[in-house]
């Protein structure tokens, strides 16, 4: 399996989660979506731990078969149509989570996240 990995199941591999580890594991590629990347870095900035979480999360970062997806023209319109999707049906998403669906979308992986809203969003495949 592909997944594309949500900021709340990266915390919850790196304290020890043996669930998420087994799936982190198990998966040929894991996909980063720039947001996950951004919420991190903004919590590691916040944290007494910064500097440590920084270089365990680089060296997340560096394994094989892990990378980072950036947003390119395709995901800004996958990301417009998941915005009216969301706004049509009433079911606001935070924008960050838009951008982490959308890239996951494009890429064809399998979102892995805890988060209930992406329920909103049935085409969103995941774990």
């Amino acid at each position: 399996m592909r997944i594309s990995l949500d900021t709340n199941r990266y915390t919850d591999f790196q304290r020890g989660n043996t669930v998420v580890r087994q799936v982190l594991e198990a998966a040929m590629e894991i996909c980063v979506p720039f947001a996950t990347v951004d919420e991190l870095r903004a919590g590691f900035a916040g944290g007494s731990r910064g500097a440590e979480n920084e270089k365990w999360f680089q060296l997340f970062l560096s394994r094989p078969g892990v990378r980072v997806l950036y947003p390119d023209d395709g995901t800004t319109r996958q990301y417009a149509t998941l915005y009216q999707q969301l706004k049509a049906q009433g079911t606001p998403v935070p924008t960050n989570d838009i951008w982490i669906a959308a890239l996951t979308l494009q890429h064809g992986v399998t979102l892995y996240s805890r988060d209930a809203h992406f329920d909103h969003i049935p085409q969103l495949p995941r774990v």
